[in-house]
């Protein structure tokens, strides 16, 4: 990616780049666009050459944002999601752990109209210009957004494995020994009944 075009989401224009939100999304969302602009401004402060991990710090439309512009997702486990729902996320090189944050920057967002009456949730969300709000992420999605320089904690650099498998005398279903003598889900509780 050439560092100087901000005009660029990863690879993808801005129109681009939306087509790519709706066809993985499902829909528009501001939160998924803007997060395009992160994801740009971390990577740019990252060398060309590293092979990176991100930590996601919203469960909610940045982890798709990720997962469309980087090669980081959550089945390869090169993204990590710590739900503090704050629309921030950190690129960082996978074996050093330098890395660079990036986060909407409140104090920029007086600025752009929309997309503050948008993240402070100042108008509900039916009366709120969709299409402006679109627009104005696309337009000033970069201005809205800063970075700082972060180290990873050691914990992050560490790679887990499963390590060995046994089979739950409870269900008879497989998961990792290192997890007790029987499977979480007959553990803890499953989220859902059988039929």
């Amino acid at each position: 990616m050439d560092k100087e075009d901000k005009a660029l989401l990863g690879k993808y224009t801005p129109e681009e780049y939306l087509e790519k939100v709706l066809a993985f999304h499902g829909h528009a969302a501001p939160g998924v666009l803007l997060g395009g602009f992160l994801v740009n401004a971390a990577r740019m402060g990252l060398p060309e050459d590293c092979i990176f991990d991100a930590l996601c710090e919203s469960a909610q439309c940045l982890p798709d944002a990720i997962q469309i512009l980087t090669p980081c997702t959550v089945g390869n486990s090169w993204l990590k999601i710590h739900d503090a729902g704050v629309f921030a996320i950190v690129l960082y090189d996978k074996y050093t752990g330098e890395g660079v944050r990036a986060y909407l920057d409140t104090d920029k967002l007086a600025a752009f109209p929309a997309t503050h009456e948008w993240f402070f949730k100042l108008k509900p969300k039916k009366e709120q210009d969709s299409e402006a709000l679109r627009a104005e992420i696309l337009a000033h999605g970069a201005d809205m957004i800063s970075t700082r320089p972060v180290q990873m904690k050691q914990e992050m650099l560490v790679r887990k494995s499963k390590g060995a498998i046994a089979v739950c005398p409870g269900c008879h279903e497989a998961y990792p020994a290192s997890q007790g003598t029987v499977c979480p889900l007959c553990a803890e509780g499953r989220s859902y009944d059988y039929k």
